[in-house]
């Protein structure tokens, strides 16, 4: 075998040309490729494409230079560490997984340099790049390959301050060309290697909560960095009473745990995963997963070796792809707006991007740093330390816990990464709607609960003119239901932090139960459950209903308004005026009718909306009236709630909720707690 090790030449104007010794290196991001199985997912561990992206000499811009688009090569992995390029062919790995995120490194971490390990057989070339934070490719070096060589690389890591990947490019020559196993080292094993617990709350998905357990046991890099496995079962189908379940246990032995409790909603079950970490005395972090995700274990794997190098104390999140559309990106960052108060990506990025379409190498934006508020608990590792000195999650149920927990680390001056590589996939958000359904309720209480505490503006800035424009909205589509749970989150809000632990496991139960009393909110999955429409005048007058401009909003929105007063036609309430797709029941249009059949958002079923005045009116005045209570009592309620934050997220608080005796060891109430291993 042939050995090839030596410094770059940026290497060596940074270091002087002396390596570390061997001994401070540890490997921190292995090169990895799927199975022979999930071809979707391909394109996020190799590049096929020859197509580059060049910066433009004059502009910020970039102009794409294509040199035809390669068919993917569903062969080319041979197993989780082997690829194999065919004579002629060249395989980019500047992809999501494979390329290393050197800005991130460089950023947060005490490398100052990174080394790039490969063992490669065959006859080829192997050429390493680097990227700039503009995404312009530069490249560094190449090796020829003849039979079997060892290839060794130390870059520097100083010229990725704003963004930047180093990644490689295997072409094979007369002959393929494999890559046997490669990885990206940093100098940081001075620092011992953490663990983490995990932490999964489920409710009525023991299929995923098993498939996930599976893809952990198979894998013993993972099990490497796992002292448990701690799953939240808030449900009533059991993950113990899944098929498969007492396999996997089999396999995991001590490194699983089972607990029953009440549905506390998704924080309730992620402050159990902080609050068993802490109490466990033993894992350097905590690693909150949702249940209905698909996983990469080197991901898990990245994430807790990318905290250990983290020069201090650093929330580590992984992205989120689409289960469905599995090489699309939900959004490689996200911010709150705190003027709209509002979650979204961060600066520059956007939602819904599609690798396979264009791919790292092609994607300029994809090469800046992205630097977070917060991370998705889809996926995210929270050092224990940090949790025993903020606190856990907030009682919210669902919705903004996740960010909270972000905005309160950062108040506290630990950061957030959302780590490039590390990732699970997860259902999309745009194949549901539950702005409409009980979650509603949610929505609008946890967005004012956070800007209460977070706010930098003296009444909230935007949140209350967005606020009422949404109640609005919900109104002249005759979503009552919605409207009547929103209206109920702000008289909950109005009566201070006690209600948070007080109402957490007995909010969903009332507000579900609320549905029976609004017709709009009963779904109904048989095509024909409905009464035909009537044909009658289009209420659009033939036109294409748009959405108001601005110039025009606030005449249309009276005029909108105006209609919701007068009486409904009896007609309307025997059959619909018009049968909606979700993709066009949107609020300008909905106001045109006096009842409407519209699907649901996950095409499961269909929903009646018929227009009801007295609710109409009734609502939209209780609505004025809360907003106008809650934008006079605002620097009062901040006080309270900003003063309770410490106590309603700390251990003492949540052990009540749990019921769990704190002054009794870890496991000693087993039993009591429906806990198993």
């Amino acid at each position: 075998m042939t050995t090839v090790t030596h410094g770059s030449d940026l290497h060596l104007q940074g270091a002087a040309g002396l390596a570390p010794d061997d001994g401070a290196w540890r490997e921190v991001h292995r090169i990895v490729f799927p199975s022979k199985t999930d071809i979707d997912v391909l394109p996020l561990y190799v590049d096929f494409s020859q197509s580059e992206g060049y910066a433009s000499a004059d502009t910020d811009s970039m102009e794409f230079v294509g040199t035809g688009v390669a068919e993917s090569d569903t062969e080319a992995a041979g197993d989780r560490r082997t690829l194999t390029v065919p004579a002629g062919k060249r395989y980019s790995l500047g992809s999501y997984f494979n390329a290393f995120p050197a800005s991130y490194w460089r950023k947060w971490t005490r490398a100052e340099e990174v080394r790039f390990a490969g063992t490669f057989s065959g006859h080829g070339t192997v050429t390493l790049f680097k990227s700039n934070a503009r995404g312009s490719r530069q490249r560094i070096t190449s090796w020829r390959v003849e039979g079997e060589a060892r290839l060794v690389e130390e870059l520097t890591l100083a010229p990725f301050a704003d963004g930047g990947w180093y990644w490689i490019d295997v072409a094979g020559g007369a002959e393929a060309l494999t890559l046997v196993e490669a990885a990206w080292s940093a100098p940081v094993a001075d620092q011992p290697a953490g663990k983490a617990s995990i932490g999964v709350t489920t409710m009525n998905r023991p299929d995923y909560c098993v498939k996930t357990l599976n893809a952990l046991a198979a894998d013993a890099s993972v099990l490497e960095v796992l002292d448990e496995i701690v799953i939240v079962d808030q449900g009533t189908q059991k993950v113990r009473e899944q098929e498969g379940y007492e396999e996997v246990a089999a396999l995991l032995g001590s490194k699983l745990r089972i607990i029953d409790q009440a549905n506390l909603g998704g924080s309730g079950g992620f402050a159990r995963g902080m609050f068993e970490a802490v109490r466990g005395e033993r894992s350097k972090y905590v690693l909150l997963l949702d249940d209905d995700v698909n996983i990469e274990p080197e991901g898990i794997v990245r994430a807790v070796q990318f905290g250990d190098a983290c020069r201090k104390p650093t929330l580590v999140g992984g992205h989120m792809f689409d289960m469905y559309d599995r090489s699309v990106l939900h959004t490689l960052g996200e911010s709150v707006n705190l003027y709209r108060f509002f979650w979204g990506p961060a600066r520059g990025l956007y939602h819904g991007h599609n690798l396979a379409a264009s791919n790292l190498r092609q994607t300029p934006w994809m090469h800046r740093r992205v630097d977070t508020d917060y991370n998705g608990w889809w996926m995210c590792l929270i050092p224990v330390e940090v949790v025993k000195e903020i606190g856990l999650s907030l009682p919210a149920f669902i919705k903004w816990d996740d960010a909270e927990y972000g905005l309160r680390a950062m108040e506290h001056g630990y950061s957030t990464v959302s780590l490039p590589g590390a990732c699970v996939w997860h259902v999309s958000w745009n194949d549901k709607d539950d702005t409409i359904d009980w979650q509603a309720y949610y929505h609008e209480r946890n967005r004012f609960l956070v800007a209460l505490l977070y706010s930098p503006y003296e009444r909230g800035g935007r949140l209350f003119r967005e606020s009422s424009y949404t109640d609005v909205k919900h109104l002249i589509s005759m979503q009552y239901y919605a409207q009547t749970l929103r209206n109920r989150a702000l008289a909950d809000l109005l009566r201070g932090p006690g209600h948070l632990h007080e109402t957490l496991a007995t909010t969903l139960p009332a507000i579900r139960a609320a549905r029976a009393e609004h017709p709009d909110a009963q779904v109904e999955a048989e095509p024909d459950a409905f009464p035909t429409p009537q044909r009658g005048k289009p209420a659009h007058k033939g036109k294409e209903p748009r959405p108001p401009r601005r110039a025009t909003l606030l005449p249309w929105a009276a005029q909108a308004a105006l209609r919701q007063l007068k009486p409904v036609k009896p007609e309307a309430t025997q059959r619909p005026d018009t049968t909606l797709a979700a993709a066009d029941g949107k609020w300008w249009e909905l106001s045109l009718y006096d009842s409407a059949v519209v699907s649901m958002a996950d095409g499961k079923g269909a929903v009646w909306y018929r227009r009801d005045a007295k609710k109409f009116r009734s609502l939209l005045a209780e609505s004025a009236d809360l907003h106008r209570r809650m934008l006079t009592s605002w620097p009062q309620l901040r006080a309270a709630y900003k003063a309770a934050l410490p106590e309603i997220t700390s251990m003492r608080a949540w052990a009540q909720t749990f019921g769990v005796d704190l002054s009794q060891p870890a496991g000693a109430q087993a039993d009591a707690q429906g806990e198993n291993r």
